[in-house]
């Protein structure tokens, strides 16, 4: 704070983040004084890595104070620099509208015609036949664990952990990766004839939110308090279960379906098996 208050008498400009505690959902705050006129500017931040095209329209235009190092940790710089280039075509609120889209076809689905899911699915011969709006509104079709309940709760689970995303990555970011998830879905369907489903979509999102918050605690059965790291673990062991036992072309399907968790947290996790292996060796060789 005494660096602000001096940078305001002094009429110069400083830019620093507040640190905030792992696990802390409450705002970042990015301090900034104007050096035209000395005012103070605090600019309002969701999380960390929130993007600055999120931020206010002044700051988007004029004040990049966000530089390409401070990010990295978060995400990788290729998707810094779309973001600069074209921050603009992210979709805000995608979240509640796909939540909205799931809750319109269960409804018409349950009261109106049952066969709705049919006509809004992705096959591979429905889109060479040329029915291209399949390539959106298979996304609309919620994913059925056998009963009702586990529709709703699949459609509620999407909800706060797409919004939570989208707080996290900024409008664009999570638009890329959405989008991502529904190219690899698209692409394995025309690759290996299989149904394209919203399974590994919504898996994706739950992944990322477990990397993202990991200590972050939901009620099991509304009764049982489990950190998200731990669903993360259970999905992802049931992912390779199934990987592992599918056919060669079964797992091509997961492998393409996953497209978005690849390209955003593969090199990460490439780094960090590195210099895991890296240390070990290092403790071997070092060992009295």
């Amino acid at each position: 704070m005494e660096k602000v208050k001096s940078s305001v008498r002094n009429g110069k400009m400083a830019h620093f983040p507040v640190v905030k505690q792992p696990g802390n959902l409450r705002p970042q705050l990015w301090f900034s004084t104007d050096g035209s006129n000395g005012t103070a500017r605090v600019d309002f931040l969701e999380c960390r890595g929130q993007s600055w095209y999120n931020s206010i329209k002044y700051t988007r235009q004029s004040r990049r104070f966000l530089h390409d190092r401070m990010e990295e940790p978060f995400m990788n710089n290729w998707l810094n620099q779309l973001e600069r280039k074209y921050g603009r075509f992210g979709i805000p609120n995608l979240t509640n509208i796909l939540v909205a889209g799931q809750i319109l076809v269960l409804a018409i689905e349950l009261f109106v015609n049952q066969t709705i899911p049919y006509a809004l699915m992705l096959t591979r011969p429905t889109l060479l036949h040329g029915q291209i709006w399949r390539l959106l509104t298979f996304v609309f079709i919620p994913f059925s664990g056998g009963s009702i309940l586990s529709v709703v709760l699949g459609i509620y689970f999407t909800w706060f952990i797409g919004t939570a995303l989208e707080r996290e990555w900024g409008d664009f970011r999570y638009t890329v990766y959405f989008v991502l998830g529904m190219l690899g879905t698209i692409l394995s369907c025309l690759v290996t004839g299989s149904v394209a489903d919203t399974y590994c979509l919504s898996l994706s999102l739950l992944l990322a939110f477990a990397a993202l918050y990991p200590e972050v605690q939901l009620l099991l059965f509304f009764v049982i308090p489990v950190r998200v790291k731990y669903f993360g673990w259970f999905a992802a062991a049931l992912w390779v279960l199934s990987f592992l036992a599918a056919s060669p072309v079964g797992k091509l399907n997961y492998l393409l379906c996953m497209l978005n968790v690849w390209v955003f947290f593969g090199p990460k996790a490439y780094r960090d098996i590195r210099a895991w292996i890296r240390r070990e060796q290092w403790k071997r060789k070092n060992r009295r």
